[in-house]
């Protein structure tokens, strides 16, 4: 008897992946992304940019090596406090 994975009709999320089957399950509640799983846990083994969307605003928001604060611009990025 062969052991298949049966996709479910609609994909289900878990811990904000999408999942099509139960492995994949198992694996976005270990917080291991279904669609890149050698990323391991919160891709901390990604070897390009981040994915998640949590990751993206964290790589965003990091300070650079080079300058050491954040920098941001457009509209809204800048507050004067001193008004």
């Amino acid at each position: 008897m062969a052991i298949s994975s049966v996709n479910y009709p609609n994909p289900v999320y878990v811990n904000g992946f999408s999942c099509k089957n139960c492995t994949e399950v198992d694996e976005a509640k270990k917080h291991i992304d279904p669609a890149h799983p050698q990323d391991g846990p919160y891709g901390i083994d990604a070897k390009t940019a981040p994915k998640t969307p949590l990751q993206q605003v964290a790589a965003a928001n990091a300070p650079s090596a080079a300058g050491g604060a954040v920098s941001a611009t457009g509209a809204g990025a800048a507050v004067n406090l001193l008004v």
